[in-house]
């Protein structure tokens, strides 16, 4: 079986914060579990250098916005690798090979009488002498009034145009802009509307997307879609390829999601492998980010593909709710964040992957709390996993001399662990990975009662034969935990494999009835609860105005 996954596409103008990661975690999950099956899987994303955003940063520091991309596409490097995010290819929009790609897409779009030139009113500031991208321009939602860029509003999840907005101002010197006339290309993403109907009603019936894209995308297809831009004017992006038109660049709506495409040309050029297997009419295709972005994949994304004649229409949307952070809404124009490379730095990478997964905003708004985030560490990843390998390795450390070769494995502790596998396996591939981490997590808890009923330690001077039954039931459940675990703590999954000298992990049971070990220690470390007030302090006197 083959399995794309598209994770969203960071903006390169910032740094990361748990926001982000919340949203994309699900797609390593899914990556890793499908590769322990044995399926062949195509794992991609990439920074986003295009566009409006990295511009505006760059004015802002007067640097060249190749800096500012070169700065955050490296830093976002290092930090999905310090989370053990596994993409088989993480590159940038700004990459020859993407801006190919895309002009290749829009040439197809044109060809296919899916593409037209419309004159149009757009804002224009006087004072800069330029017209101004959907994100230069800033004002009022109509649809709900909340202070809204020109692209979308974050509060309603609208998309806008920057004339739909009202009272709007010039961000980059507050001015009122005026409306000029210039020309662009329009994709026709009105000739789409029965197709996404259908692709909907599809998705719902099988209940393969986030119930959040279901109703957000029936929203859309509701008000009727309409057609929109794919130029605009802009010195930061991809150009359009016909003449006349070269010094306009193709809307970052448009160029963005194509990313998923030109990433999979890329790592097909690169490996020499076939990539169509993956962008076929059986690909199973998960795309992985927040709800803000679900209308680009649900029917922008879909549209484009039909219009190219690509048969690989999304199969799941993984599009999670918001994370909050201390009750409040992230905000990083006011420093009200965590940071990723700051968390990285001072704490456990599967402690962050636990948290944002057990936590998850999957089906509504979830908040992070240091006083949860540390509680939940030293509770559940120290005091119910750590403890029940650490207390049944050192055991047998000291009375086995680092090894178990004798005795029989529980059979109905078995039976749980092998429909553990299916019901994980099951959960995780229909998007539930908060149930499926948790599901583990509850057989841990079990598996500590286990082994305080079965007290080895009086076992072993009372009944050999059955402290071996006890500890080789406890090594068993260490080794299969870790393995259903490795798609969610790949770190000390890796580190429980090397203990116990186990093979390469695999989606079944492992069945072993002798175990060595070697370099038994600690998975986590205890995290003092003073740093939960130092972290708040931290943050208030970080997010005060300057």
């Amino acid at each position: 079986m083959s399995i794309f996954i598209g994770g969203a596409w960071p903006y390169a103008n910032g740094s990361l914060h748990l926001g982000h990661i919340a949203a994309l975690l699900p797609g390593d999950i899914l990556a890793r579990y499908y590769r322990l099956k044995g399926d062949k899987v195509l794992y991609v994303s990439g920074s986003d250098c295009n566009g409006t955003p990295i511009s505006i940063r760059a004015d802002q520091e007067r640097v060249t916005v190749k800096e500012i991309a070169d700065r955050f596409h490296n830093e976002f490097t290092d930090c999905f690798t310090k989370l053990g995010f596994t993409y088989d290819l993480y590159t940038r929009t700004d990459s020859p090979h993407h801006h190919q790609t895309v002009q290749k897409i829009f040439l197809t779009l044109l060809e296919n009488g899916y593409l037209y030139k419309k004159e149009i009113e757009q804002m224009y500031c006087q004072h800069d002498q330029k017209f101004l991208p959907d994100r230069y321009v800033e004002g009022e939602c109509p649809t709900c009034g909340a202070k809204s860029r020109g692209d979308q509003c974050d509060n309603c999840s609208t998309i806008l145009d920057p004339l739909d907005l009202i009272k709007p101002v010039c961000k980059l010197c507050g001015h009122t802009p005026e409306k000029r006339t210039t020309e662009h290309f329009y994709f026709e993403l009105s000739q789409f509307q029965h197709e996404l109907d259908a692709v909907v009603e599809t998705a719902k019936l099988h209940k393969v997307w986030r119930d959040n894209a279901i109703q957000l995308s029936k929203r859309y297809l509701k008000e009727g879609l309409q057609d929109r831009a794919v130029s605009r004017d802009i010195a930061n992006g991809v150009s359009i390829p016909v003449k006349g038109f070269e010094d306009k660049k193709v809307y970052v709506w448009i160029e963005a999601v194509s990313g998923y495409y030109s990433a999979s040309m890329e790592w097909a050029a690169q490996t020499g492998k076939d990539v169509n297997e993956f962008w076929s009419e059986d690909t199973i295709s998960y795309y992985v980010h927040g709800k803000d972005n679900i209308p680009f994949h649900s029917i922008i994304w879909p549209a484009i593909l039909l219009g190219i004649k690509n048969p690989a229409l999304p199969t799941h949307i993984v599009s999670n709710e918001y994370l909050t952070l201390e009750k409040k809404k992230l905000s990083t124009s006011n420093n009200w964040a965590v940071w990723v490379p700051y968390i990285l730095e001072h704490y456990h990478s599967d402690s962050i992957r636990y948290f944002l997964t057990t936590n998850a905003p999957e089906n509504r708004d979830t908040d992070f709390s240091w006083r949860e985030f540390i509680s939940s560490h030293n509770a559940e990843l120290l005091g119910a996993y750590g403890n029940f390998i650490n207390r049944t390795l050192k055991f047998l450390e000291k009375s086995y001399e680092g090894q178990i070769s004798t005795g029989e494995i529980d059979v109905a502790i078995e039976g749980s662990i092998e429909q553990l596998y299916v019901r994980v396996g099951k959960l995780i591939e229909e998007g539930h990975f908060k149930q499926a981490l948790d599901g583990v997590f509850e057989f841990i808890r079990s598996a500590n009662k286990y082994f305080d009923h079965e007290q080895p330690w009086k076992q072993l001077t009372e009944d050999k034969a059955a402290c071996d039954n006890t500890l080789l039931t406890c090594v068993h459940i260490i080794a299969n935990t870790a393995q259903l675990l490795s798609p969610f703590l790949p770190t000390t999954s890796d580190e429980v494999k090397g203990m116990l000298n186990l093979a390469d992990f695999e989606w079944q049971v492992i069945k072993k009835s002798s175990y060595q070990f070697t370099g038994v220690k600690p998975l986590f470390d205890r995290i003092d609860t003073k740093k939960i007030e130092e972290e708040l302090a931290k943050l208030e006197e970080e997010s005060k105005p300057s």
